[in-house]
């Protein structure tokens, strides 16, 4: 059982759901990645997400857009990544580790050098936002075969045909985009959100994520009560941003501490 699988299997019993804050490596510089990933999961983060800084990121609004230029400013590479998951797992074998980032970085270093790498690196998961589950089936079984999983975005818009797809090749989580449009936005709509995480349960048995538009400990208490896992990234951004030299540990920490409280209030 992968440490994902195991997350949602021990929360699972006691109708639990997992919180998984995003965070950019390298912002607001590369030395306070790791104390963030460890302040995030000291304030009850369940898997936390580590997004790879990218020139020309598709999904991503400009609150993580600016993220991104920080940590490239700073010289951040997919390599530079891959050492701070390294640097995490130094203490803590726990936690799962998803990296969310872009084809471009992979194909660059190659795909057979980085899944092995990634894996080596203590790796978990891997978001992949522009491999289009249509042409992934022989890089989903080389994320498996390293003892990784390979979570896919579904969208309002996705057919039908694409659910399926995903429900085939996907492990670890399905993530679900809970609107149309980029990361930040907070016009989230609860009920549309219900409908289409019931549509891809029907498809699947893994649990589903839902991230885009939770910006507050309110909203992921609602989505407790809709999907597995709320996953929170431009908010947490918002801190990084707004905290003096030193203080994003705490703040980022504080932030999801609230949203934890919140959330194991829905549970109860």
């Amino acid at each position: 059982m992968s440490r994902i699988q195991n997350v949602f299997a021990q929360l699972q019993p006691r109708g639990g759901k997992a919180l998984i804050p995003y965070v950019t490596a390298g912002d607001p510089d590369p030395a306070t990645t790791v104390p963030i990933m460890h302040a995030l999961v000291a304030a009850g983060a369940d898997i936390v997400e580590l997004g790879v800084p990218f020139s020309d990121p598709m999904a991503d609004g400009p609150v993580i857009q600016r993220a991104g230029e920080r940590a490239l400013k700073h010289g951040v590479g997919l390599t530079h990544v891959l050492q701070m998951v390294e640097e995490f797992r130094r203490s803590n074998s726990a936690t799962p580790v998803v990296l969310m980032g872009y084809a471009n970085p992979i194909e660059a270093m190659g795909v057979v050098a980085f899944v092995a790498a990634a894996a080596r690196s203590g790796v978990d998961g891997l978001i992949v936002v522009d491999y289009p589950p249509e042409e992934s089936a022989e890089f989903a079984a080389a994320v498996r075969d390293a003892g990784m999983d390979l979570i896919f975005l579904l969208a309002p818009t996705s057919t039908q045909e694409r659910v399926e797809l995903v429900a085939r090749l996907a492990s670890g989580f399905v993530y679900y985009v809970s609107l149309k449009g980029i990361t930040g936005a907070t016009n989230i709509d609860l009920t549309d959100v219900a409908a289409n995480v019931a549509r891809i349960r029907a498809a699947t048995g893994l649990p589903v994520g839902v991230g885009f538009g939770i910006h507050d400990a309110g909203t992921a208490k609602a989505i407790c009560s809709i999907a597995d896992a709320a996953i929170i990234g431009s908010r947490i951004i918002q801190e990084v941003e707004a905290s003096p030299p030193g203080e994003a540990p705490a703040r980022v920490a504080a932030f999801i501490r609230g949203v934890r409280v919140a959330m194991e209030g829905a549970e109860a």
